[in-house]
C-alpha cells in the first residue's frame, strides 16, 4: 500500500532526529586514524601518562601452541558469583570440570579478608571434591574488575565496581591476598601465575585451537579489546631483563572502551550520546564504550523513543507514565528481541511494548520502533568494526582471527554480520580475518595463560642452544603511522 503524504511528512520528521546515527564511510575511517594516533600515544613511554586509551603490557607473551599439558586450576571472579574450574590439558584436547559459588552480600560489603577467606574456603573443597590435595595446581586467575598489572601474577585492584565494596583491597596485590587466603585457610599445594581479564582469556581460549589468532574482544556490558604486539613498539615496557627468554611480544589490554573520552570523538555524537553521558555514573568517560557496549544501548534507543513520542511522531496516545520513560528501563536485550522480528507481526516487538506498559500502539509505531533499534545498533557494530580494522591494518598478517565473546555479540541476531561487512569495507586490500565466537575465555583462557606461563618458565631454563625460543627471528616493527 503506498504511503500516504501524512506518512511521507512523518517519516520525513522522524529522520531529522535519527539521522546522527547514520555516518559515511569516511567518518569511520577518521575514527580509525584517531584511534591508531590514541594508541601509539598510550604506547609511548612520554605520552602514556595522558593518553585516553591506556595500552596495558598484559605480561602475557606467548599465545598457546598446542604443546601446553598438565593439570591447572581456574578462578573466575567477576560478579556476585565466582567459578572455580579444573582444567587437564593434553595438547588439543581439553577436559574441563567446574563448579559455581555464591558471594553472599554480606561478603560483597565486608573486608577483603572476608572476601578471600570464602574463596579461599571454596578452592579447598573444590580441590578435595576432586581428589587434588596432593597434587601441585597452577591456578589462573581472571579477575574483571580494574587492575594495575605489575607482572604476570601481580596486579593492584584499582577500585571495586559491580556492587563489591569490600575493605583493604583497593590498592593491594589481589594474587598476594589470594595466596595468604589459601595459606590461612587450606592446605591445598597451589601456586597463583596469572592474572588476566576477560579480553586477554578470551583471545587465550580460541588461539588454542586457531593459530591465526591474535585479537580478543569483548562486546557484553563493557567493549575491550586485547592483541599482540611487538615489544620494540611497547616504549611503557620496562622489563628488558627477560628479553633472552621470551618472544619479543606481548598482549596489549587497550582499554579503547576511554577511545574519545578527550573528545575527538565529538564530532559523531548526537544529543542522545550527551544526554546518556550526563545522567551517567561517569560523565564525560568511556565515551566510545557508551557508544557500543550492551549496558548503554538500550538506553540509546529509549532516549531516542521518548524524543519522537514527545515529538508526537510516535505513539501518539501513550500513556505518560508508562516505563518507556523511565531511565534505564530499556534494556539491550530488548533491542536483539526486537531486531529478531522478521515479517509485519512484530511478535517480539510487540511483546517488549506491553512489557513496558505502552498501550494503543499501531503497527506503524512497530516498525518506526524496529527502525531506531537497526540504526542505534548498526551504529554500535560499525564503530566496533572500525576498532578491529584499525587492530588487523596494524598487525598487517595475511590471515587474522579475531576471538570475540560477550552477551551483545552472541544474542543480537545481526551484530556479527554487520561487522563483518564494515570490517571488509576498512581493512587493507588483501587482508583477510574472520570472527570467531571463543569458549569460556574467563575459565579455560585463564587455565590457558597459566600453563603457557609454566611452559615459558621450563624453556628459561633450557641451554641456549635447546631453546626454541633463541631461534625465533627477532622482528623490529617500526610503529605504525
Amino acid at each position: 500500500m503506498p504511503a500516504t503524504t501524512d506518512q511521507l511528512t512523518r517519516y520525513e520528521k522522524i529522520e531529522a532526529f535519527v539521522k546522527g546515527f547514520k555516518l559515511s564511510s569516511s567518518a569511520y575511517k577518521r575514527v580509525m586514524t584517531l584511534l591508531n594516533q590514541e594508541m601509539n600515544n598510550g604506547l609511548k613511554r612520554q605520552s602514556h601518562n595522558v593518553a585516553d586509551i591506556k595500552m596495558f603490557p598484559t605480561f602475557v607473551r606467548s599465545l598457546p601452541d598446542g604443546s601446553e599439558k598438565g593439570e591447572f586450576l581456574a578462578l573466575d571472579l567477576g560478579g556476585t558469583n565466582f567459578r572455580v574450574l579444573l582444567v587437564r590439558l593434553q595438547g588439543h584436547d581439553i577436559d574441563i570440570q567446574s563448579k559455581t559459588y555464591l558471594i553472599p552480600q554480606r561478603i560483597m560489603l565486608g573486608t577483603g579478608t572476608q572476601l578471600f577467606d570464602h574463596i579461599a574456603d571454596c578452592i579447598g573443597k573444590f580441590v578435595l571434591e576432586h581428589d587434588l590435595l596432593n597434587h601441585s595446581l597452577p591456578l589462573g586467575f581472571t579477575f574483571s574488575f580494574p587492575c594495575q598489572q605489575e607482572g604476570l601474577a601481580k596486579a593492584r585492584l584499582s577500585k571495586w565496581t559491580k556492587g563489591f565494596r569490600c575493605e583493604g583491597v583497593v590498592g593491594e596485590d589481589i594474587c598476594e591476598l589470594l595466596h595468604e587466603a589459601l595459606k590461612r585457610r587450606t592446605n591445598c599445594k597451589v601456586e597463583i601465575v596469572a592474572v588476566v581479564n576477560d579480553a586477554v582469556g578470551t583471545l587465550m581460549s580460541a588461539a588454542h585451537v586457531d593459530h591465526h589468532c591474535q585479537i580478543g574482544l569483548i562486546l557484553g556490558t563493557g567493549c575491550n579489546a586485547c592483541y599482540m604486539e611487538y615489544l620494540d613498539n611497547v616504549g611503557t615496557w620496562r622489563h628488558d631483563d627477560e628479553k633472552d627468554h621470551h618472544p619479543r611480544q606481548v598482549i596489549i589490554n587497550t582499554e579503547w572502551g576511554a577511545f574519545g573520552d578527550n573528545g575527538c570523538l565529538d564530532f559523531m555524537r548526537t544529543e542522545y550520546d550527551r544526554e546518556l553521558d550526563t545522567f551517567s555514573i561517569n560523565p564525560g568517560k568511556q565515551v566510545m564504550e557508551k557508544m557500543i557496549s550492551g549496558m548503554y544501548m538500550g538506553e540509546i534507543v529509549r532516549l531516542v523513543l521518548e524524543r519522537l513520542t514527545h515529538e508526537g511522531l510516535l505513539f501518539r496516545s501513550v500513556d505518560r507514565e508508562c516505563d518507556l520513560f523511565e531511565r534505564g528501563r530499556f534494556y539491550t536485550k530488548y533491542v536483539s528481541e526486537i531486531e529478531s522480528d522478521t515479517d509485519e507481526f512484530f511478535r517480539h516487538t510487540k511483546q517488549v511494548l506491553n512489557e513496558l506498559h505502552v498501550e494503543n500502539y499501531t503497527t506503524e509505531d512497530c516498525k518506526i520502533v524496529k527502525y531506531v533499534c537497526t540504526l542505534v545498533s548498526a551504529r554500535a557494530a560499525f564503530l566496533a568494526a572500525a576498532g578491529l580494522a584499525t587492530l588487523i591494518n596494524r598487525l598487517d598478517k595475511q590471515d587474522m582471527t579475531i576471538a570475540v565473546d560477550g552477551s551483545l555479540y552472541r544474542f543480537h541476531p545481526r551484530f556479527h554480520n554487520l561487522m563483518c561487512l564494515k570490517i571488509k569495507e576498512l581493512v587493507k586490500p588483501g587482508l583477510k580475518f574472520k570472527l570467531s565466537l571463543s569458549h569460556d575465555g574467563s575459565g579455560k583462557g585463564a587455565a590457558l595463560t597459566a600453563a603457557v606461563s609454566l611452559r615459558l618458565r621450563t624453556l628459561k631454563t633450557l641451554p641456549p642452544d635447546n631453546n626454541p625460543l633463541n631461534l625465533l627471528t627477532q622482528e623490529t616493527v617500526s610503529v605504525r603511522a
